[in-house]
């Protein structure tokens, strides 16, 4: 996550929301054992930034509207990663990309209506120039999903107690 989360109530609070983004935030104090001006604080603070991008609605998985997804490794020639990046990009079924080690390159997540769509969108993707290879895994299921990080980023966790910036998080 960009920036990173700061503490322990930074992710419980994004964890609230990734429930129900509709909570007033009275509730949010409620539950967080905080200030409602606290929470308004750290949201508006999360927002600026961009840990918080948006709100947006999440739809019930039907039967008949669920996305098909993929896990797609690619391959790349290292001095066009950032064209490769740039290309793939434009691929609103494209939901991540990640940098990865080992045998492959990238890591894409791609979500389409149907799996004849994903099969369309890899066969594009194989053609754009700096890929070498690809390997496609269809998700069949998934089981949970967790978008919160369950540690705080490592330059939080390394600095001494008492340097400039300290962060303590608080029980609640």
């Amino acid at each position: 996550m960009k920036g990173g989360l700061v503490d322990e109530i930074d992710r419980r609070l994004v964890a609230l929301l990734l429930e129900n983004a509709r909570q007033p935030t009275a509730t949010l104090a409620k539950q967080l054992g905080i200030a409602r001006t606290t929470v308004q604080d750290r949201l508006e603070r999360l927002e600026r930034r961009r840990i918080i991008a948006g709100y947006s609605v999440v739809l019930a998985e039907e039967p008949s509207c669920a996305a098909a997804q993929s896990v797609v490794l690619i391959s790349i020639v290292q001095r066009d990663q950032r064209a490769v990046i740039e290309r793939l990009k434009k691929y609103p079924e494209v939901k991540l990309c990640s940098v990865i080690d080992g045998d492959f390159d990238l890591l894409l997540a791609i979500e389409s209506p149907q799996n004849e769509d994903i099969d369309a969108v890899v066969e594009e993707i194989v053609r754009i120039p700096g890929v070498e290879r690809s390997k496609t895994i269809m998700v069949l299921s998934t089981k949970f999903d967790r978008r919160v990080p369950l540690t705080p980023p490592a330059d939080l966790r390394s600095r001494p107690a008492g340097s400039h910036g300290k962060i303590e998080a608080r029980s609640a």
